[in-house]
């Protein structure tokens, strides 16, 4: 490199800082990109920046999954090398045997539970119908009594008792 080129660089590093550089993309398309750690012109240490330069520039178009969690760790500083596309689909490959294991289980529990309450060795859950409102204080109980109801014209002190409370009632 000739030393104007070398000059040149030297100062465009010094006025802007370093350029970005391509790290690699992704199966979607997108370019994940790293600014690495320099000095700024007033000696302030700049840490390196990840970041992507998205396929869809749209924010609102983005769904889970439209970054492979390994690059999103990457980029999140989470992990210190890129991932690479073997690494990926290998990991894609294990996420998909998974699923269909949990798949299998679940289908054979189903068939478990299905053979063991046709045997009778277990009850079948039961399906309640609940009345009132969940932020009642009587919820899931009787509703409580409106009784005795009275007016300050008629009431006598101690005339009531409770109902069950073993001695006689009174009006």
């Amino acid at each position: 490199m000739s030393r104007a080129w070398q000059a040149l660089r030297s100062l465009r590093l010094w006025l802007v800082g370093p350029a970005k550089e391509l790290v690699g993309t992704d199966q979607f398309g997108n370019k994940y990109y790293r600014v690495p750690k320099y000095e700024s012109r007033s000696g302030q240490i700049i840490p390196e920046r990840r970041f992507v330069e998205a396929v869809n520039q749209e924010a609102y178009q983005y769904q889970i999954g439209d970054f492979p969690a390994e690059w999103e760790a990457w980029i999140r500083k989470k992990r210190e090398d890129p991932p690479t596309i073997e690494e990926i689909l290998r990991n894609e490959n294990y996420r998909e045997e998974m699923k269909q294991k949990v798949k299998d289980v679940s289908e054979k529990d189903k068939l478990l539970q299905a053979k063991e309450y046709e045997q009778g060795l277990v009850a079948e859950p039961s399906h309640t119908q609940v009345k009132g409102h969940a932020s009642a204080p009587y919820y899931g109980k009787k509703e409580p009594s409106q009784d005795p109801t009275s007016t300050a014209n008629v009431f006598q002190p101690g005339a009531w008792m409770p109902p069950g409370s073993g001695s006689s009632q009174n009006k």
